[in-house]
């Protein structure tokens, strides 16, 4: 997998400059695949073939999955050189290309160095995080290696008064005075859990956007089950046209919560959305 990553010195410090999510990955204009946690109950190499048996071109990977079925090692950013080249080989084999990694914490500058390093020798587009107590380093990282940053969104918590992210109007106020390498990966299902119509969210955040973690859910204000696109509530199709009308360039990733043993049925029904999405507004423009 060839890499789209170039360096160069400036100011005595080595800055890493990251090319865009290549379209030739992309499906109706997207970059749409699979989040690895959709297949979380199966290692990250399985999950990297499920992702190509749905049709996914691109994976977001996630830390801590156990790496390959005869070994009981872990993948993420403490991955040895050897493993890295290893699982890039694997990806290579299966036609997936990784964009993003998350939601993933760093417990200090060393840590979050060693994320970036991580998703630099993967040419990954963003990483994805909660740790908003640390976006002076992140935006400093972002700058330096030219690898974006979203940060992710669970469900309200009521109990938690500082769980801020769940709201799109704290993300925005989080990121919006910051480099525009920091933004949102929006997850549209935790927001309709939190009450909170995705089309609303994904206007509200416009230009700030780096990822979003695509659900269609059966419900608006209430926990319910993930459903192929769709069959739910949310309006997908509008939600693609708003992302088209923002220039968004990041990647989309299905985070398929439900049959996890057995959701690649339904995974390939989602990315087969996105095909029908491309073949309708090509044949109505």
């Amino acid at each position: 997998m060839a890499s789209l990553a170039t360096a160069f010195v400036c100011g005595g410090v080595m800055v890493v400059t990251a090319g865009p999510i290549p379209d030739e990955v992309k499906i109706g204009g997207f970059a749409v695949g699979c989040q690895a946690w959709t297949f979380n109950r199966f290692t990250a190499y399985e999950a990297v073939e499920k992702a190509a048996a749905a049709g996914a071109r691109v994976i977001e990977f996630y830390p801590g999955q156990r790496l390959r079925p005869d070994s009981d090692e872990r993948w993420d950013h403490n991955a040895s050189d050897e493993v890295i080249v290893r699982m890039k080989e694997h990806l290579a084999r299966h036609g997936i290309r990784p964009v993003n990694y998350g939601v993933v914490h760093g417990r200090d500058e060393a840590e979050w160095r060693r994320i970036f390093e991580f998703a630099r020798k993967l040419d990954l587009y963003a990483v994805t995080t909660e740790d908003v107590d640390k976006l002076d380093l992140l935006e400093r990282l972002a700058r330096e290696y030219d690898i974006r940053v979203g940060i992710h969104n669970h469900p309200r918590r009521p109990n938690d008064p500082n769980y801020r992210v769940w709201s799109p109007t704290n993300v925005l106020e989080m990121v919006r005075s910051r480099d525009p390498r920091l933004g949102a990966a929006a997850d549209t299902g935790h927001w309709a859990t939190s009450g909170i119509v995705p089309l609303e969210g994904l206007r509200l955040l416009a230009g700030r956007i780096v990822s979003v973690h695509l659900k269609d859910r059966t419900a608006i204000g209430r926990l319910t089950t993930d459903v192929p696109y769709g069959a739910g509530v949310v309006n997908v199709g509008a939600l693609l046209e708003e992302l088209r009308r923002q220039g968004f360039a990041g990647n989309i990733s299905i985070e398929y919560e439900t049959k996890w043993e057995n959701n690649v049925p339904d995974v390939a029904q989602c990315i087969g959305f996105f095909r029908g999405y491309a073949a309708c507004r090509a044949a109505t423009h």
